[in-house]
């Protein structure tokens, strides 16, 4: 038999063994009950310089980067060279419209629930008469800052997040339609918001418009946006869906919301160029984004309810007899 001593020895051994197996699994419920990241915050010395490369790309291309225009090829390539080293994957969606082909640009980052989309966009194309630099260089540049800060946080999100910039808006909101368009009727019920940013410098700023899509019932990124731009005392005002980008979203039954700085002094000319943005709004702007991306990215999306019961079928009336037949 065993001594008293080697017993004891064991009983010890035991006991740290069964304590050591209860270590992963109290460290897992503090990781899940860890609160999610804070959104990270960029001055205007992290966007504008995504400015002054669409202001050379315009002045090297006839002064404009429109839709169909070499001027808008190289916008595209700007900003998938910048995701792509920033580890996401993106890919080129092509369209055509009045016999010029169009792009628009796809960026998925990874991790995040298939099914559970946040889809933030930004058109990226000018009118022929000018740079577009606030319209809507200014909505590109802050929608890929806020992109690049998903990469460099190295954010694991809840839902799965996409950025996108579309292209010919200044000619009817054609990318961003065509992209909706050929959504399959998964993909499109996977996006449970898209949000748009359009004119995110203006230099005339009185009040941010903030988009509210009462055809889909969609409050919560309005509040969020709402709650973000009137806790720093910045006035808001309610504009409807059709503004831009976010229409064609709305229009197909996909929650929508979004912001501008409202309508520049000098908008489809030649004067919307570096001088026609003001830094400081470019950058409130910007964190306004990440800050409403954040928030929905590491929120767990909601089980989706389940379907409600069908009724049976009524019970078909028993045959005629003979005598009751006209």
């Amino acid at each position: 038999m065993p001594s008293r001593r080697l017993v004891s020895l064991a009983a010890h051994v035991l006991g740290a063994a069964l304590l050591l197996s209860t270590v992963p699994a109290v460290a897992a419920t503090a990781a899940e009950r860890r609160p999610a990241p804070a959104a990270p915050t960029v001055e205007a010395a992290e966007v504008m310089p995504h400015l002054q490369a669409l202001q050379r790309i315009a002045d090297r291309n006839g002064g404009n980067r429109a839709h169909g225009t070499k001027g808008y090829a190289e916008s595209v390539a700007y900003m998938k060279h910048a995701l792509d080293r920033a580890g996401f994957q993106t890919q080129l969606r092509r369209f055509s419209h009045d016999g010029k082909d169009g792009y628009n640009l796809i960026a998925d980052w990874q991790g995040g629930d298939p099914d559970h989309v946040l889809l933030t966009g930004a058109h990226l194309d000018s009118v022929t008469m000018g740079p577009g630099i606030n319209d809507n260089g200014s909505g590109s540049a802050a929608v890929l800052t806020t992109a690049l800060q998903v990469a460099k946080a190295k954010l694991k999100p809840e839902r799965h997040l996409r950025f996108a910039w579309w292209g010919a808006e200044e000619l009817g909101m054609v990318g961003s339609a065509d992209y909706v368009k050929n959504l399959s009727a998964g993909d499109r019920k996977a996006i449970d918001l898209y949000l748009n940013l359009d004119q995110a410098g203006s230099k005339n700023l009185q009040q941010y418009l903030l988009v509210k899509d009462a055809k889909n019932n969609e409050t919560a990124a309005f509040q969020a946006f709402e709650k973000w731009f009137t806790d720093r005392g910045l006035a808001t005002f309610d504009i409807p869906l059709d503004s831009s980008d976010s229409q064609p979203f709305g229009d197909a039954g996909i929650p929508s919301s979004g912001f501008s700085s409202g309508v520049s002094d000098c908008i489809h000319s030649a004067c919307d160029n570096l001088a026609n943005v003001d830094p400081a709004t470019q950058a409130t702007s910007t964190n306004a984004m990440i800050g409403v991306v954040w928030q929905f990215a590491t929120t767990k999306p909601a089980p989706a309810k389940p379907a409600a019961p069908t009724a049976p079928a009524p019970t078909a009336p028993a045959t005629a007899s003979a005598a009751t037949r006209s």
